[in-house]
């Protein structure tokens, strides 16, 4: 089974399947799908470089201290910024719209 959300990058939006059955996270995912995502840091939610922007239900991911530490630190967040290395695929994220910025 899988969960269907959109990514929109540099204008243009693209549907998205993210597979409940094995434990990605949404970095992880976008990268397999070619996103320019550098995520210096491996996904351990410190360096910001795979910030997004999400319209949608994250409620079920929390902003953890680490991530919240680090979102504080970025320049041009705002209250729907999130680090996609720190939200699991799950079937919450139904519907939901990540927002890449150009050069993350």
């Amino acid at each position: 089974m899988d969960v269907h959300f959109k990514v929109e990058f540099e204008g243009e939006e693209q549907a998205v399947l993210g597979p409940l059955d094995v434990s990605l996270s949404i970095m992880e995912l976008l990268k397999a799908y070619d996103y320019p995502i550098e995520a210096t840091c491996g996904g351990m939610g410190l360096c910001g470089t795979c910030h997004c922007f999400v319209d949608g239900d994250t409620s079920l991911f929390p902003i953890g201290d680490d991530e919240a530490d680090t979102l504080d630190n970025i320049p041009f967040t705002n209250s729907k910024s999130r680090l996609t290395c720190q939200i699991r695929v799950h079937e919450s994220l139904e519907g939901a719209v990540f927002h890449l910025k150009p050069g993350n």
